[in-house]
């Protein structure tokens, strides 16, 4: 199927992406800088609340079962690709994952309040390379699969102000543009978020595993049977700064042996600046995978996390108070 997304390959294409990645990230620092410290009427600095209200919306913004309605841009602006499939070095590629972030109220206010928290992810791959025969790649690009988890997150007065708890069914929809971008099956499964929280930082994990419940022209590819595990670790620094990491672990079951793992580990830089008004978490990282696919797997990446706080489209809880 054909795509409108544009397709990088070759030196070229290698030089677009740096060229690209040096662009954003040099726009980015300075949007951080000119974000500083919103000025009052006089010049007059910002207040320290307004600080204090920044670094909170950070803060929520790190948990994966927050409060705060978001759009979460998790741009990977270069990635290196490699394995035995393949020669001359590493191979590149870029995308986006698209978040939306949506709480939505169910019963109850404040510490007594219960979620339906829903996360969807939206692949958007504007350069992927895929192994050929004779050890070269082709470059693709479009949309992936779509994952939707909706996850149920008890009251506060259940679990505790620190503790970080919910759970529900996860849905793979089968939405790639491209037969190598995704399974080409519907899939189920559970999605858990167990996690710890204070002033100071925020620890999460968030597994879900899926399994074919149905087919969408799959062909000779394998029932779907595979999950993956987001680790979160975040400190909460001075100014609304934040310090962490947030690789996700992936494992497919019907891949060969020494083919299934990908392993990342990593470090990100953050801040919460105000723009138009609004908070926006900005964070800038890179992730090396330890493990990977022997044959062809991505071997490192860099990223960057550009996540404004939206109005919540629902505000009033759906069973009443």
């Amino acid at each position: 199927m054909k795509t409108f997304l544009p397709v990088w390959s070759g030196p070229g294409g290698a030089r677009a992406i740096a060229c690209s990645t040096f662009v954003f990230v040099v726009w980015l620092a300075v949007s951080v800088c000119l974000a500083g410290p919103v000025r009052a009427e006089g010049g007059a600095a910002a207040s320290v609340p307004d600080t204090n209200a920044l670094a909170e919306a950070g803060a929520k913004l790190a948990n994966p079962l927050g409060s705060l309605w978001a759009l979460n841009f998790d741009i990977h602006p270069l990635q290196f690709f490699n394995g035995t499939e393949v020669e001359d070095g590493p191979k590149y590629g870029v995308g986006v994952n698209f978040q939306p972030i949506m709480p939505i109220p169910l019963y109850g206010t404040g510490d007594n309040q219960a979620k339906l928290v829903t996360r969807p992810v939206v692949p958007i791959v504007f350069s992927q390379p895929v192994p050929t025969s004779g050890g070269d790649t082709r470059q693709v690009g479009g949309i992936g699969d779509i994952q939707l988890p909706v996850l149920y997150s008890p009251p506060e007065t259940v679990t505790g102000s620190n503790l970080i708890i919910g759970a529900g069914p996860v849905a793979l929809l089968p939405t790639a543009t491209d037969d190598v971008l995704g399974e080409d099956q519907w899939g189920l499964g559970p999605a858990v978020v167990l996690g710890y929280k204070n002033k100071l930082f925020t620890a999460a994990l968030f597994p879900n595993y899926f399994w074919k419940v149905a087919s969408a022209g799959q062909g000779r590819k394998p029932d779907l049977n595979r999950g993956s595990l987001l680790y979160v670790l975040t400190f909460n620094l001075p100014d609304a700064w934040q310090i962490g990491m947030n690789p996700t672990i992936t494992y497919d079951h019907t891949a060969s042996e020494g083919n299934r793992w990908t392993v990342p580990v990593g470090l990100f830089v953050g801040k919460t600046v105000r723009m138009g008004g609004s908070p926006v978490n900005i964070k800038a990282g890179f992730e090396y995978s330890v493990v990977k696919p022997d044959d062809f797997g991505q071997q490192a990446m860099f990223r960057i996390q550009l996540t404004p706080v939206i109005d919540s489209l629902i505000k009033e809880p759906l069973f009443g108070n």
